[in-house]
């Protein structure tokens, strides 16, 4: 018999699976690209017969900032990626962790839209159904290649348990279902933070060599020696804003978001997961939230805009969440609450 679809996940379950992190429609495209012939007989995570994921099989050459550029031949599959994770923190398992970002850029040309996976994920977002793909949409396209990015050996922060603490997006341009992106990702700016160390992920999208998105992702890791870093004001909470918007979060916000996303981090998704990483049950993912707010200012938001976000509590699912908004000059403020408290969850603004 099936598992219910918001059964809570076993600790065999958090390391062995699940592995479909897309849609059928979708994991269908991603099998024809990856399909491509190549000179090595490769698995589809880039790794040939290697469980640490210490070689590339990539075509190699030199990227900005003197990092080492790897072109991929198609995207990674995350759910092997997750998999590899989840093992890294078992004792005696996982590698060790570099002292700074790697030098390494990924790369891979060619990626396209499956008009039924960009549906799936407006549904579950809040974004009308059109041709035009959403600004946080290129974020979840590109996510693999991020997350091949972060499981390399010697990356300097674990991404199980990893905490999603701020996200800029930048549209140049909107993007169409038929068009292919060329997408490269790289870290950079390692820095101590008051409860662990932070870095930025950036995921770069172009098109015919012309960058139209940028995604700039800040994460943290939590440490018990704590590495400084300037430290938050503990003063006073202001009242929140007047909400023009209340919204369910179900435990199915967290499932729903992680199969069209391919972002199956156990926080989102799972009692135990969450428990393992300190919180006492699961959190919506941070880019949902961002997109839910997004969706809901969609009709206002120009061609090319910056969209800049800072993550503060998490959403506990299931919970009630109040959305503010107001306009700021040619842009937008928004803000997303707890709607039995006021704790404030997003900030966020649209330039």
């Amino acid at each position: 018999m099936a598992k219910d679809h918001e059964e809570d996940l076993t600790l065999h379950d958090l390391i062995e699976g699940p592995t479909r992190d897309l849609t059928s429609a979708r994991a269908a495209a991603l099998a024809q690209t990856n399909a491509r012939p190549t000179s090595d007989d490769h698995e589809v995570d880039g790794t040939s017969g290697d469980p640490q994921g210490s070689q590339l099989h990539d075509r190699p050459s030199e990227g900005a900032a003197g990092r080492r550029r790897v072109e991929l031949d198609g995207l990674p599959a995350s759910g092997a990626l997750y998999r590899r994770a989840l093992l890294g923190v078992v004792p005696g398992v996982g590698g060790r962790r570099g002292t700074d970002v790697p030098a390494l850029e990924l790369a891979v040309g060619g990626v396209a839209v499956d008009q039924a996976h960009l549906a799936d994920y407006d549904r579950v977002c809040g974004f009308r159904l059109t041709d035009r793909l959403p600004a946080t949409y290129l974020h979840v396209l590109g996510f693999p290649l991020s997350l091949r990015l972060m499981t390399g050996p010697g990356f300097p922060i674990p991404l199980t348990g990893v905490v999603h603490v701020a996200n800029r997006i930048t549209v140049r341009q909107p993007v169409e279902v038929g068009e292919r992106v060329d997408f490269h990702t790289y870290a950079e700016n390692l820095r101590p933070h008051e409860r662990g160390r932070q870095l930025d992920v950036v995921l770069i999208g172009s098109i015919g060599g012309e960058e139209v998105w940028r995604g700039v992702s800040t994460y943290l890791g939590k440490e018990r020696a704590a590495g400084g870093g300037p430290r938050r004001d503990r003063g006073d909470r202001p009242a929140p804003p007047d909400s023009s918007a209340r919204w369910r979060v179900t435990p199915r916000v967290g499932t729903d978001y992680a199969r069209v996303s391919g972002d199956h981090n156990p926080i989102h998704t799972s009692k135990l997961g969450a428990r393992l990483f300190g919180f006492p049950r699961p959190i919506a993912h941070g880019m949902w939230s961002k997109a839910r707010c997004l969706a809901a200012l969609e009709p206002r938001l120009p061609e090319a805009y910056t969209v800049d976000v800072s993550f503060k509590l998490p959403v506990p699912l299931p919970s009630t969440v109040a959305f503010s908004a107001s306009a700021a000059g040619a842009g937008w403020d928004f803000a997303l609450h707890s709607a039995r408290d006021g704790r404030p969850h997003l900030a966020g603004s649209v330039r």
